[in-house]
C-alpha cells in the first residue's frame, strides 16, 4: 500500500541548492502472506538529489505487481528497476518487519550491542549573522556540542564566525551542497573561513576528483555526502534514503570514518537512520536533529 504524506517544516529551511517549507514523502506498507508486515518511506527531494517523486512513485507501483516472499523481494525489485530511492522503501519496510518478527530494534539486529543513544547535530540556516548567532546560542543551550551551518549561501565566514562568537565551545561543522564550481575556489573559500576553527566540510565541491584535489590542500578535513567517493574524502556522509539499511551498512564497509545524516526526510526514514547509527556505534554526531525524532541535549535516545 502506497499512501503520499506532507511533512511541513517550523522554519524554511535554505540551503545551497533552494529552499524548502514542505515536502512530499511517500509511504510504503508491504504485507505478507503470513500475516507479517512491515513499513518504510521513499524521501526524493528533487531540488537536491535530481530524482522526481513522480518518478520514484511510478518505481514503487511497478514494485507493489512483484510477487516474491520477503528473502527475496529487495533483489526481485532492484532487478525490475534499479532506482535508490524507491529500493529504500522497500528496504526499509523489510528490515521493520524483521524487527517486528523478532520483536527487538533494527540497531539490535544490526548489533546487539548497540548504542542507546546517539549524538546528533544542529542544522543553522540563518542567512544573516545575527539570526545565525541566535540559533547557535539556542543550540548550546539545548545542550547540542555540534552545529552545522550551511555555506555557500553569502557571507560565509560573517556568518560562521558569529556562530563561533555565540557558541564558542561548539564544535562547527559546514555544508557547502557542492555550492564551489572549481577546486580553486573551494579552496580559497575554506581557507578564509579555517581560522575560525572548523571541524569538517562537507562536500565542498561535487566530484570524486575534485574533491581529493581539494582535500591534498585543505586543512579542514573534508566530507562527501552527494558524491560518493570515500577513497577521496577524510569522512563520508550516508544517507538512508539513498537505497535504504542496507545499503548504507554496505557503504560504511567502504569507509573508516563515517556519520549519517538525513535530507529532511520523513519520521521512519529519520528513524531508521538513527537505529543504523546506533547499531554501527557511530561516536561522530548525525544530522539527525531535522523533525521526526525527540532530542534531548544534544541525544536521541533510542532505549
Amino acid at each position: 500500500m502506497l499512501t503520499v504524506r506532507t511533512v511541513k517544516h517550523r522554519v524554511r529551511i535554505d540551503a545551497a541548492w533552494g529552499s524548502l517549507r514542505e515536502r512530499e514523502i511517500l509511504h510504503v506498507r508491504l504485507d505478507f502472506e503470513d500475516g507479517t508486515y512491515g513499513e518504510g518511506e521513499a524521501a526524493p527531494l528533487e531540488p537536491y538529489d535530481g530524482v522526481p517523486t513522480a518518478v520514484v512513485r511510478a518505481a514503487l507501483d511497478a514494485y507493489a505487481e512483484i510477487d516474491a516472499p520477503p528473502d527475496e523481494l529487495l533483489a526481485a525489485c532492484r532487478q525490475e528497476r534499479d532506482l535508490p530511492h524507491a529500493l529504500a522503501a522497500i528496504d526499509l519496510a523489510l528490515w521493520d518487519r524483521r524487527a517486528r518478527l523478532h520483536d527487538t530494534t533494527i540497531a539490535k539486529l544490526i548489533n546487539p550491542d548497540a548504542l542507546d543513544a546517539i549524538r546528533v547535530n544542529a542544522t543553522i540556516g540563518a542567512e544573516d549573522r545575527a539570526g545565525a548567532a541566535e540559533a547557535a546560542a539556542r543550540a548550546a543551550d539545548e545542550g547540542f556540542t555540534c552545529v552545522k551551518v550551511k555555506v555557500g549561501i553569502g557571507d560565509d565566514a560573517g556568518r560562521v564566525s558569529a556562530v563561533r562568537a555565540a557558541a564558542p565551545d561548539t564544535l562547527i561543522r559546514i555544508d557547502a551542497n557542492g555550492a564551489w564550481t572549481t577546486p580553486r575556489e573551494a579552496l580559497a573559500n575554506l581557507r578564509a573561513l579555517e581560522p575560525i576553527g572548523i571541524e569538517l566540510c562537507e562536500e565542498p565541491i561535487h566530484g570524486a576528483d575534485e574533491l581529493a584535489e581539494v582535500r591534498a590542500e585543505s586543512l579542514i578535513p573534508i566530507a562527501c555526502d552527494e558524491t560518493f567517493a570515500p577513497e577521496a574524502v577524510d569522512v563520508v556522509c550516508l544517507k538512508v534514503a539513498r537505497g535504504g539499511i542496507t545499503a548504507v551498512l554496505e557503504a560504511a564497509q567502504l569507509a573508516d570514518d563515517v556519520y549519517l545524516a538525513s535530507s529532511y526526510d520523513g519520521p521512519l526514514g529519520m528513524r531508521a537512520a538513527a537505529h543504523v547509527a546506533a547499531g554501527l556505534k557511530l561516536t561522530r554526531h548525525c544530522g539527525l536533529a531535522t523533525g521526526g525524532l525527540s532530542v534531548r541535549e544534544g541525544l536521541i535516545l533510542l532505549s
